[in-house]
């Protein structure tokens, strides 16, 4: 069984956050929550392994 990464593993943190934010600038609430919904899909569809994705899901609705 994979494991999800929850500890700190971005390279460039900071600018990876900046493209989040410049990504998500001047668009409208409809607009940006369909951005992070496309988002997710694309990323999911990457990591690939429902086991992993699972886990990642169970950990963001703790908060």
């Amino acid at each position: 069984m994979s494991t999800l990464i929850t500890t700190p593993n971005l390279k460039n943190a900071d600018d990876i956050y900046a493209m989040l934010l410049a990504a998500h600038e001047d668009l409208s609430l409809e607009d940006s929550t369909a951005l992070n919904a496309r988002l997710v899909l694309l990323l999911v569809n990457h990591i690939g392994d429902a086991g992993v994705i699972e886990e990642a899901l169970e950990i963001a609705k703790q908060g």
